[in-house]
């Protein structure tokens, strides 16, 4: 990812482009609903790469078991289930019941993560959001933003806080009442 540098205020290059396909999907929603998706999206694109990424050096080590939950919390990463994982969300993109799978995954991850109860937007097969410009979000979501690289560059933080700000003027002068954008 050569548009990241160690300038933490540098843009990534990619998030007009995120968010200008992100916001297509909103349609009629309301964009303090509407984040909810996008943002639940991102945060499990970010614990399925920092999963993956341990999972491959744990498939390295003849003494550790890759399927093994304890493994990850031993070092502080979420325990991703196999229909949770951002490869089976990907695989599944296309799909016309890709809300429910992605409803699904959210459940599971919950469910291995007893600190993530409750936490999770579970909404993505309501009949309003459009499950084929969903599916198109997930293909966008091909970036890193949870393996060690991303995040010593603060990949899912400078996304995070660049959808925060669209959607805040998104949602007019209510929407930003929380939010305050960096300094420059």
């Amino acid at each position: 990812m050569n548009a990241v540098s160690n300038n933490n205020s540098a843009e990534l290059g990619f998030e007009q482009r995120l968010w200008s396909m992100a916001d297509k999907l909103r349609n009629n929603m309301d964009a303090a609903e509407y984040k909810h998706v996008v943002l639940g999206l991102l945060f499990l694109k970010y614990i399925s790469d920092a999963f993956e990424e341990e999972y491959e050096q744990l498939s390295k080590d003849e003494w550790s078991d890759p399927e093994d939950p304890d493994e990850y919390l031993a070092n502080n990463i979420f325990w991703v289930p196999r229909e949770a994982r951002w490869s089976h969300i990907k695989e599944n993109a296309k799909k016309p019941e890709i809300g429910q799978i992605i409803d699904s995954a959210m459940v599971a991850i919950e469910r291995e993560n007893k600190s993530l109860k409750g936490v999770l937007p579970k909404d993505y097969a309501r009949p309003e959001l459009d499950k084929t410009k969903l599916g198109e979000i997930i293909d966008l979501f091909s970036f890193k933003v949870g393996d060690k690289d991303s995040q010593s560059h603060d990949v899912l933080g400078r996304v995070y806080e660049y959808f925060l700000n669209n959607f805040a003027s998104a949602e007019g002068k209510n929407g930003g009442q929380f939010y305050t954008p960096a300094q420059l």
